[in-house]
């Protein structure tokens, strides 16, 4: 297995921590040597929010990612801060709801998702963590999605279970259009 080094980011309240936290279970889950680093402005919902998700087959020394492997960018402000930084082969998801600039770059895996849009059909904005999660993971294939839900079960706990479905619906559908996108650049 490779070291995948994420970074997703976009705004308070748009579930960007719990994205690198279901990372971060599900890398555990499936014994993986983990770190996880949230960082977030003083206003949280409707601030600015990321974090660092590093997984990988060794120990990891340090939990700062610098230059990652994979970048979620959940709105515009985050394309233009951590698309810089995505190393040359790296993936780019990108939630093409609330980002309309397209990737000027060639050495990158974009994938473009309409994530809130997509989450607003299934009825809940507030799962579009969970698809463009689904979309990361059809690009780079850093945990199964299995594990994520089996995440996401301990992290919403038995007060919550009714979430699952809907859940489980956003990130396939993140997945199924992460995979259709992939596999029509391949062509």
């Amino acid at each position: 297995m490779a070291t995948h080094e994420i970074i997703i980011a976009g705004f308070g309240g748009q579930g960007v921590l719990t994205a690198g936290q279901l990372l971060a279970y599900a890398g555990l889950a499936e014994k993986k040597h983990v770190s996880w680093f949230p960082a977030y402005g003083p206003e949280q919902r409707g601030g600015t929010a990321n974090c660092s998700v590093v997984l990988s087959d060794r120990p990891v020394s340090s939990p700062v990612v610098s230059e990652p492997t994979a970048v979620v960018a959940m709105n515009q402000p985050s394309v233009d801060r951590f698309e810089p930084l995505v190393r040359a082969g790296g993936a780019l998801v990108v939630n093409t709801s609330l980002a309309r600039r397209k990737s000027p770059r060639q050495d990158l895996t974009v994938v473009e998702v309409p994530a809130t849009e997509i989450a607003g059909e299934l009825g809940n904005l507030r799962v579009a963590n969970l698809v463009a999660v689904g979309a990361l993971l059809a690009a780079t294939g850093a945990v199964r999605p299995e594990s994520v839900l089996e995440a996401l079960k301990k992290l919403l706990g038995p007060g919550k279970a009714a979430l699952l479905p809907l859940n489980r619906k956003a990130l396939e559908r993140g997945l199924a259009i992460g995979r259709r996108l992939l596999a029509a650049a391949e062509t």
